[in-house]
């Protein structure tokens, strides 16, 4: 049998998927810096896949990632040009091709802005592209001049020999050092040598955005294009029954209607009328098996995962825990519940896609181009090779547009169907709220076993949750990838991970699998899981009749990282001072992302439940801080999303679908509700941690907190919303 193109390239497509969407697990790549020597139109020369450089000086360094407002588009170029030892301000930088790194056998290596990875998983290697290209730079002037490289520097795009202070400029030398074979090895600086990385360098994304000049997905404009509107199942996995589209067939500006198994596309002369023509086509669905799935019988199905004495693993086991329970003086236990949450992008979900001679382009805001390039190519049946994402900036992401790619699945389908033509396919906001790949819900059962001074001697955990990594991602839940076999990462993330001095500690985890897609959410198992350790350790230390951050301190002894984080948020603080009549402080700390961090809340609580936090202190150990002004963007950013999310995200289910649609039903946090916050940035050096993740996952147990000091209402569910609370 003659296979299709989809066919030929399925095994293809399926390596480079799971390679580029392993979200929770780094990967190993080989760089080859060398590439082919390339002299641009402009004169310009590739000095490596990294770095090219013109003749007037412009340093152009390349980005492999995606921008979505997290910085990254300036902090990873900034690791290239310290060691490139070029001027900052002639720096610019564009988008790498995704259709060039496969040609390029992944010259720029992982392309997923995914998982607060962007500068901790990439920074060895871009540095050494940076090195690599200045070693080169020397090596040509070094040789123009016909004198040791040795005894030749670069600093501020110049390269100077030393004993005659001989200077060439960057743009003279890159033709000739273009040419060179790289040096197989470079050194890297000392980080006290460091130059750029660690001041706060403005963001070069930011001027666009501010002028409206910056192009996101929904901006795009192409010649002759028509566009898309859809309707999916409103149950997760059903498909079309039947369609009936005669009351719009003939109407003005309509093209075509596509019903297209699991949905339905109007395409029309502008997007207005394809939305407006959706609404008088008939569709019926067949909606399967999950029809009559509620949220309450999803809770009971969790709460079997709790109960179940076979159906369960293992991921941490120390110490003999039944034992410890058996012999404590007090017992503490408690559950906690966290729902499911939407992404809620201020950019819907779209794709604009042109199929023509074979060829694949695709406009789209994506969080990991590879995977978006092998998704179009799957779809349409061609060769990785054949397709172009163009790269644009996204309006919103939070790993909703990391490792589903439904949205391009679906434009180039359409565009397949509508072959020659470009095609904007746009959701509407009730599609994207209520088709999303939501953050999983997870019931948690903690147990505790306290001795006599009110110190913890056993601690137990179960979770029950959906898997991400099995249901999204496809990857089997095993070591090492998995802290053990069948237990998925994020689900016992900061639970399995505890780092307090215990001496009987077991983690237990319940995959509870469900008809609701779930994916990778701003953060994941760290959103909610510190929420649960971390309350729950309040309720140790209440019950011990001690203050929460000293019962912190005295369980982190022997976690040097954790507690110094701890101690330098309480003291920016000010942990233990008086605060005014009717203010409330909650502490709490995790790590999560390779960083540390911690939170205090300061709070008043009103007699109708109206939350007034006075103020929001936020500290972060990264290891190294690349631009420090970013960092703090990026901490305060994580307290308007986590306080959002904790006062009034949820999603529920009623008749096998989400009840909320908009705004009006997932509420967004409004400026006037935004909290004073502030950051205590304290790299301690040595190791590379992330930034855009972590900052969330000690707020919400440190409001929590606060809350319960100020009412005596001990909160173990979310939103706050649905306990009488909410932001004054």
């Amino acid at each position: 049998m003659t296979k299709t193109f989809a066919q030929k390239f399925e095994p293809a497509r399926r390596k480079f998927l799971k390679q580029s969407a392993a979200i929770g697990g780094g990967l190993t790549v080989g760089f080859n810096m060398s590439g082919a020597f390339a002299q641009k139109a402009d004169g310009a020369s590739e000095i490596n896949a990294w770095v090219v450089i013109r003749p007037d000086d412009a340093v152009i360094i390349r980005y492999a990632r995606s921008e979505m407002g997290q910085g990254s588009m300036t902090s990873a170029p900034m690791l290239v040009a310290e060691e490139l030892e070029c001027d900052w301000r002639r720096v610019k930088i564009e988008y790498a091709s995704a259709n060039e790194n496969v040609k390029r056998k992944r010259a720029w290596g992982d392309m997923a802005a995914v998982g607060s990875r962007t500068i901790r998983n990439s920074q060895e290697y871009l540095r050494k592209a940076g090195a690599t290209a200045r070693e080169m730079l020397i090596a040509a002037a070094a040789q123009q001049w016909g004198v040791p490289a040795s005894e030749c520097s670069a600093s501020n795009s110049f390269v100077t020999h030393g004993p005659s202070k001989r200077k060439v400029n960057f743009g003279k030398v890159a033709n000739a050092a273009a040419k060179l074979e790289p040096p197989k090895d470079v050194k890297l600086k000392d980080p006290k040598d460091w130059k750029l990385i660690g001041k706060s360098v403005k963001r070069v994304d930011i001027p666009d955005t501010v002028m409206g000049r910056q192009r996101y997905g929904i901006d795009v404009q192409l010649p002759g294009m028509l566009y898309a509107a859809i309707a999916q199942c409103p149950v997760f996995g059903g498909k079309i029954k039947s369609v009936d589209a005669s009351k719009v067939e003939g109407r003005r500006g309509i093209v075509k209607v596509l019903p297209l198994d699991s949905f339905v596309a109007v395409v029309a002369d502008n997007w207005w009328r394809a939305k407006e023509a959706l609404r008088d086509v008939n569709i019926e669905w067949d909606l399967g098996a999950s029809g009559n799935v509620s949220s309450a019988s999803l809770m009971e199905f969790y709460r079997g995962g709790l109960d179940t004495q076979t159906d369960f693993a293992t991921a941490r086991q120390d110490g003999d825990v039944d034992q410890a329970f058996a012999s404590a003086a007090k017992k503490i236990e408690a559950e906690y519940y966290t729902p499911y949450l939407a992404h809620a992008c201020m950019e819907p979900m779209g794709c604009t896609a042109v199929i023509k001679d074979g060829k694949v382009d695709i406009w789209t805001s994506t969080q990991n181009a590879e995977a978006s390039l092998a998704v179009a190519a799957a779809t349409a049946g061609v060769p990785l090779e054949s397709v172009e994402v163009h790269r644009v900036q996204l309006g919103g992401g939070f790993g909703r547009r990391g490792g589903a790619q439904d949205f391009v699945r679906q434009g180039v389908t359409i565009a397949k169907a509508m072959e020659g033509t470009p095609v904007k396919m746009l959701w509407t906001r009730e599609e994207d709220t209520q088709h999303d790949f939501y953050r999983p819900a997870s019931l948690i059962r903690m147990k505790a076993g306290l001795d006599d001074s009110g110190n913890p001697v056993a601690w137990y955990s179960r979770v029950a949750a959906t898997s991400i990594f099995e249901t999204l991602v496809h990857l089997p839940l095993k070591k090492p990838f998995a802290p053990a076999d069948g237990v998925d990462p994020q689900s016992v993330a900061s639970l399995n991970d505890l780092p307090h001095a215990i001496p009987n500690v077991r983690i237990e985890y319940a995959q509870r699998n469900t008809h609701v897609p779930v994916g990778f959410w701003r953060t994941v198992g760290h959103s909610q899981n510190p929420f649960v350790r971390e309350s729950f350790m309040d309720e140790l230390a209440s019950a011990a009749g001690k203050d929460p951050y000293e019962y912190r301190r005295a369980l982190l002894a022997k976690s040097p990282k954790d507690l110094a984080i701890l101690d330098a948020t309480a003291k920016a603080a000010g942990w233990g001072q008086p605060l005014p009549e009717g203010v409330f402080r909650g502490i709490a700390e995790t790590e999560g992302y390779g960083s540390y961090t911690s939170a205090v809340a300061e709070l008043s609580v009103d007699k109708n439940g109206e939350v007034t936090i006075r103020r929001l202190v936020l500290g972060i150990d990264p290891g190294y801080a690349v631009n420090p002004d970013n960092i703090q963007a990026q901490m305060q950013g994580s307290a308007v999303f986590m306080l959002t999310a904790m006062f009034w995200g949820e999603i529920t289910l009623k008749d096998g679908r989400v009840e909320q649609s908009n705004f009006h039903d997932y509420r967004m946090m409004r400026m006037r509700e935004m909290p004073k916050v502030e950051v205590a940035l304290v790299p301690s050096g040595g190791f590379w941690g992330g930034i855009g993740e972590p900052g969330q996952a000690s707020i919400a147990p440190a409001v929590c907190n606060a809350i319960f000091a100020a009412t005596g209402k001990r909160v173990r569910s979310l939103p706050l919303k649905n306990h009488g609370f909410t932001l004054a």
